[in-house]
């Protein structure tokens, strides 16, 4: 009976190799280099995981930059809004973000101070809608 020859390219970087298919179809023995999935300790398999924690509010700082002035310092969104009112350009100033993983503040890129920027004017129109 004739042999069926097929072309193995499991090879390591020096091409593929006819061999025939019965050495194909042989399961490798195995060497002690498998991979397996440890079990978890600790008997986690009924207990419920721990919800996450709901995330903390985010707190800004605003920092004038031709004055060095703080304009809002640890304050939360609608209080940096409220301070962003004044500001004449949305390059006029610097705002950060506390991060309390680093536990730093982190500046705002152009993008983010911009979305933050167009906020402003929304209380004072929705303060007019309710009063009418």
């Amino acid at each position: 009976m004739a042999k069926i020859w097929v072309l193995d390219t499991e090879t390591k970087g020096t091409g593929a190799n006819m061999v025939p298919l019965d050495k194909l179809l042989e399961k490798p023995a195995s060497d002690g280099n498998t991979f397996r999935v440890p079990r978890r300790k600790g008997g986690d398999e009924g207990r419920e995981p721990e919800p996450p924690k709901p995330p903390e509010p985010h707190r800004f700082r605003i920092v004038d930059v031709m004055t060095r002035q703080v304009l809002a310092d640890d304050a939360d969104a609608r209080a940096t809004v409220a301070a962003l009112e004044d500001v004449r350009s949305v390059v006029d100033v610097l705002v950060d973000v506390w991060d309390p993983e680093a536990g730093q503040w982190r500046r705002l890129t152009l993008g983010e101070q911009k979305t933050l920027w167009g906020f402003r004017g929304q209380a004072h129109a929705q303060a007019s809608e309710a009063a009418s």
